[in-house]
């Protein structure tokens, strides 16, 4: 009863904040959820530390159908819980960018299938799907401090592979992976270079902005320092 309770507290209150410019504005973004109501994180982090860490309610408000809602569902499921089946249900229900991103680095990449899954879902057709992978790579490089440098090591030839996919927001994300496991030690520093440099010479304009896009940071002078300070 509490849950239900909380349930219909948390979108009660996302009805009351529905802001319809601001939806159209995010529709312009690239936001183009079928239930959007235009609330900013910041609101929907506020509402997500209320209601605290819950498996259960994570899984109604993803149920609903509700963008914001399911922004908040990444924020407050428990990682030690969730399962395989249950990102694989999710993943299938990514229809923005941003549910996407916010599941993968606040959620998915703390759960125990985290690598299995940037590997398998990068090889997958669908345009979130495999976006998810390769957002994967990137939150794990960021988020993940005690990973080795070979579990990144592994990610190269696939980022090199999916370089030619020209959609929007798949090339985004390899992008991004690249530029984090290149900013994550000097050693991957060098090898996400010469990735890089390999698939620039790929005959495809996508390959070339991902190369080009990431090599104009991984080799920058603020990078090359932040690296050396850090002696690894």
């Amino acid at each position: 009863m509490k849950r239900d309770t909380e349930y219909a507290r948390i979108i009660k209150r996302l009805e009351m904040l529905a802001n319809a410019e601001m939806a159209k504005g995010m529709a312009w973004a690239g936001i183009k959820a079928d239930k959007v109501y235009g609330i900013s994180t910041l609101k929907l982090r506020k509402i997500a530390k209320e209601a605290g860490k819950d498996h259960a309610l994570a899984q109604e408000l993803w149920a609903s159908g509700i963008h914001e809602a399911r922004v908040i569902a990444c924020m407050i499921d428990d990682p030690e819980m969730v399962t395989e089946d249950q990102l694989e249900r999710w993943v299938k229900d990514f229809d923005s960018w941003d549910v996407c991103d916010g599941c993968c680095g606040n959620l998915f990449d703390k759960t125990k299938y985290a690598y299995q899954k940037a590997v398998e879902w990068s090889s997958r057709q669908e345009e979130y799907v495999k976006r998810a992978g390769f957002v994967m790579m990137a939150t794990l490089a960021v988020h993940d401090k005690k990973a080795q440098d070979r579990e990144f090591v592994r990610f190269l030839p696939i980022i090199k592979r999916e370089s030619v996919d020209d959609r929007n927001f798949v090339r985004k994300a390899v992008n991004w992976a690249l530029r984090q496991i290149g900013k994550r030690s000097r050693a991957l520093n060098e090898a996400a270079i010469e990735t890089a440099k390999a698939i620039y010479k790929i005959d495809s304009r996508t390959a070339r902005w991902i190369a080009s896009d990431a090599l104009g940071e991984l080799a920058s002078d603020a990078v090359q320092r932040r690296l050396c300070a850090r002696k690894v």
